[in-house]
């Protein structure tokens, strides 16, 4: 009896572990909900010009948006890395869609579906800058809410 608890033991220990490795089988890239296609940018040097992000989600999915309704959410966040010669100030979001599931019809969402642009006022000195950020945000579908991702932004914003 004690060996085939300890058998047991092991088997469930080694399949544990083995799950948390992850299959060989399985791609080991995680889903990411929006897409992202860069397009350079072109302002005028020296004056305040908005550049434009345009983000795309997935059918069958939303994101909260920037500011959700209730504090549980995670809104969705743009946050780009400092570059010498440009600044950029306070990114400018999109109004959210009214969003209710069929299960909870009276609470409504605050939500980005389909494509989505947002905005950043910036100011460059004349050059090329390149411009780095992370897209911070949480998916769900009708069934579920996704763990939070970060998706990499690049844009290339030329100031003449």
């Amino acid at each position: 009896m004690r060996q085939a608890l300890i058998a047991a033991y092991l088997l469930l220990v080694g399949s544990t572990l083995l799950a948390q490795q992850g299959s060989p089988n399985v791609s080991p890239k995680a889903k990411q909900y929006i897409t992202y296609v860069a397009e350079d940018q072109q302002v005028k040097a020296g004056k305040q010009s908005m550049i434009a992000l345009s983000f795309k989600v997935a059918d069958g999915y939303h994101v909260n948006s920037h500011t959700p309704k209730s504090e549980l959410l995670i809104p969705t966040n743009l946050a780009l890395k400092p570059v010498t010669g440009l600044t950029a100030v306070a990114a400018v979001y999109p109004a959210g869609t009214s969003y209710s599931f069929s299960f909870e019809p009276n609470e409504k969402l605050d939500v980005y579906t389909g494509t989505f642009t947002v905005k950043v006022p910036v100011t460059a000195v004349a050059g090329t800058h390149s411009v780095e950020g992370v897209l911070h945000y949480q998916a769900c579908d009708n069934a579920a809410c996704y763990p939070p991702k970060n998706l990499p932004v690049t844009l290339t914003v030329t100031a003449k």
